[in-house]
């Protein structure tokens, strides 16, 4: 089991003082990954309700850093730790500029690239890119396409009724074909998982419930002739810390260190991976959230 951190990139870490010392703190103190999210906007009255929280957007959220500008800077700030997203909104970028973006973070950072690609879930955010809403599952499965053109051969050629590029040669190429996670919780995105990915993104889920949409992802992958043992569950977690024990019902959503450390020692028993914590919710600031990251890290390993 590994774990990550999500880095510094909304709220009140959403600077670049904070992202350079919990980078290089984080990599010191044993993580063996850095993640980023992607929000564009918080809607005064949105169309689609947050999945999370009561169906609000976490005020925090309303600043918002550029993910691919921060997993820059990480990688500019570290050497051994891997780099990922959770999950980038796949369908918002032209998937020629997306693998550019992605292939230029992991020739910066030495091949320690992971991409982590999602549908996401505010169709206010569709609108304000430009691109529609309906059909988004299509459209993924195309810049899927798309990033494996570009990624693995040269020149690169490819053409369908959204994108067109005509022989070319697109350089850098990542340093070996990046680990792609997907996220997902419908039975169609589990089974593109398990068609397609190398892992699963997911949430902080009650235990069968992850298992048993893991089962569905495992049985895609044998139906796609792949080895359902070579894909991997990363599991992000985003708890409010309390010093009290919470109710039963609010772990690991909230509670104490032990609480939300007894859930995911249940979920790494059930399969998963690695674990990402996000602890920007809950921290005050960087040398709160970094010895809240060492507690984890502690109780965890």
């Amino acid at each position: 089991m590994e774990i990550g951190l999500a880095i510094s990139q909304y709220g009140r870490f959403a600077s670049l003082e904070s992202l350079q010392r919990v980078a290089r703190e984080s990599e010191s103190l044993g993580f063996t990954s850095l993640w980023v999210g992607d929000r564009l906007l918080t809607p005064l009255a949105p169309k689609d309700p947050y999945p999370g929280g009561g169906g609000k957007i976490p005020p925090a959220q309303e600043t918002f850093l550029d993910p691919i500008a921060v997993l820059s800077v990480a990688a500019a700030n570290t050497t051994t730790v891997r780099l990922g997203a959770s999950a980038l909104n796949a369908c918002w970028y032209p998937p020629a500029l997306l693998a550019r973006s992605l292939a230029t973070v992991d020739h910066l950072s030495g091949g320690r690239l992971c991409v982590g690609l999602g549908l996401g879930w505010s169709s206010d955010e569709y609108a304000a890119v430009g691109v529609p809403w309906r059909a988004r599952a299509a459209r993924l499965e195309a810049a899927l396409d798309v990033l494996d053109a570009i990624w693995t051969t040269d020149p690169v050629s490819y053409e369908d009724e959204h994108w067109r590029i005509v022989p070319s040669h697109i350089w850098p190429k990542p340093a070996r074909r990046p680990p792609l996670y997907l996220a997902g919780f419908v039975p169609a995105a589990l089974r593109r998982i398990g068609r397609r990915a190398d892992g699963w993104l997911t949430a902080t889920l009650p235990v069968p419930k992850l298992t048993a949409m893991w089962d569905v992802v495992r049985h895609s992958a044998e139906e796609a002739d792949r080895d359902p043992d070579a894909l991997r569950i990363v599991l992000r977690a985003n708890p409010l810390v309390t010093e009290t024990p919470a109710a039963p019902e609010s772990v690991p959503h909230e509670g104490t260190v032990s609480q939300i450390v007894d859930y995911l020692g249940s979920a790494v028993e059930a399969g998963v991976h690695e674990i990402i914590l996000d602890l920007q919710h809950t921290a005050r600031d960087d040398r709160h959230l970094l010895d809240l990251a060492e507690e984890f890290l502690g109780a965890l390993k």
